[in-house]
């Protein structure tokens, strides 16, 4: 009895000793508070701020006149352009990054750095210039724009020129979110389903994907938002063409140099 107390006790002393002694082994109370104040200010600075502005000038003519201005025909255009960019590249991008995401963290081919290194390429590229690629390839000018011009097919200043460069700046989010959270559970449950008997597709559907399904959510989020909210390379492709080719955030944009009413459209990407 007396080797099996003497451990209890040993344990004992030493939480009681260390409750007793202080150990400085974090920063003293005005250090945290400082830095929670620092962070503070710097959320409220850059975040809050910025929405504040947004909402007061969408508001700023009055509720009637913000619901007037995103019923005009061409806000309407604007909205179902942008939803329709979204439900294109979304859906594809997802079914893109699953597979990638698949691929790259449960085999090993040859190619792979490859394949990551093309999946993180729209980072490391201007949306700007990305436009401007597809307007050298697809423009009247470029190079496949007098095919497609002799075959009646347009790309660039219509619909099919925004949702391809939307789906290339979006093209990173869903693999991305989900290629570190793949590697981090290994391949043993898999194995084990096939073990078992399991196929690849009921592998995939009853042990993968569950274990995916928050990071696949925030992936999705992510995709959507940038969709929605993409400037650069869609205000290269579009051409601005009110009513046809112009999306929210560039209707928004636009808009206060031109028409001061529209004001409150800048709050519809929020």
């Amino acid at each position: 009895m007396a080797d099996l107390a003497s451990p209890v006790a040993g344990t004992r002393a030493r939480s009681e000793l260390s409750s007793l002694v202080r150990l400085p082994l974090s920063e003293p109370a005005w250090v945290r508070a400082a830095l929670t104040a620092v962070a503070l200010l710097f959320l409220a600075f850059f975040l809050v701020l910025p929405l504040i502005v947004v909402f007061a000038e969408a508001f700023r003519e009055g509720v009637r006149l913000y619901f007037s201005a995103i019923s005009e025909p061409e806000a309407l255009a604007a909205i179902k352009l942008t939803l329709l960019t979204a439900a294109i590249c979304v859906p594809l991008n997802t079914a893109f990054g699953l597979a990638a995401a698949w691929a790259i963290t449960k085999f090993q081919f040859s190619g792979k750095n490859l394949l990551l290194t093309l999946i993180d390429l729209p980072f490391s590229v201007s949306p700007v210039v990305a436009g401007l690629v597809y307007v050298l390839l697809f423009g009247l000018q470029g190079l496949f724009g007098g095919w497609l011009a002799a075959h009646g097919i347009s790309i660039i200043f219509a619909v099919p020129g925004i949702a391809l460069a939307t789906l290339f700046v979006t093209l990173p989010f869903v693999a991305r979110e989900l290629i570190p959270l793949m590697d981090s559970q290994g391949t043993s449950q898999e194995e084990a389903a096939i073990i078992l008997g399991a196929n690849g597709w009921q592998t995939f559907r009853r042990v993968t994907l569950p274990n995916l399904k928050w990071g696949l959510l925030y992936g999705v989020l992510l995709c959507n938002g940038r969709a929605i909210g993409e400037f650069g390379a869609v205000a290269v492709v579009s051409g601005h063409i009110i009513g046809l080719t112009n999306t929210m955030l560039c209707m928004s944009r636009f808009s206060t140099t031109t028409t001061p009413s529209r004001l409150p459209l800048q709050l519809l990407p929020c």
